[in-house]
């Protein structure tokens, strides 16, 4: 009896999303491998992921003006980047995201990945520190303070967006206020 209630105190504790430490990948049923914490893009380019991941990348054709404006501007920021791996919104950006880094040869010391759960929370208190509501959250950095940020999805497209944030135009996500 003891074990039955201590399998189901585990199993509640899983899907309620409690997180402990930097990095797990929760395996049960609903959530088909979820990565949770700091990942790579290596962890990306595996199963289960990898059925999304790498269809993602090597379809995306980024626009070259954009992708100058990219390579010309953002090695100057630091980027911390949250989503889930259950997302479909995260899903579709974020392969192109990677794929934009690879062209543009971005510094991957200066780019932290976050898995969230469906709660959108992480290992950590980086989701409460950066108020994260919506995935993926694209957060640019100067001197460790937040200068822009891409929410969820592109207004015009992912490298037009970016383009705009690295470039220092007038950029608003679309759920600033």
């Amino acid at each position: 009896m003891i074990n039955k209630v201590l399998l189901l105190f585990l199993g509640f504790s899983l899907i309620s999303g409690e997180v402990s430490d930097n990095k797990t990948t929760i395996e049960n049923n609903n959530s088909a491998g979820m990565l949770l914490g700091e990942f790579s893009q290596a962890d990306l380019e595996k199963a289960p992921h990898s059925r999304w991941f790498v269809p993602g990348y090597e379809n995306y054709k980024p626009k070259k003006e954009a992708l100058e404006i990219i390579e010309k501007h953002i090695a100057e920021y630091e980027i911390l980047m949250l989503m889930g791996t259950w997302c479909g919104d995260s899903r579709y950006e974020v392969p192109k995201f990677f794929k934009l880094l690879d062209e543009v040869d971005f510094d991957r010391k200066k780019l932290k990945n976050i898995a969230v759960n469906r709660a959108k929370k992480a290992p950590g208190t980086l989701d409460e520190e950066y108020n994260i509501h919506r995935v993926p959250t694209i957060i640019f950095l100067k001197d460790g303070k937040e200068v822009n940020r891409f929410v969820e999805y592109s207004i015009e497209s992912l490298e037009e967006d970016i383009a705009k944030i690295v470039e220092g135009k007038e950029y608003a996500d679309p759920y600033s206020e």
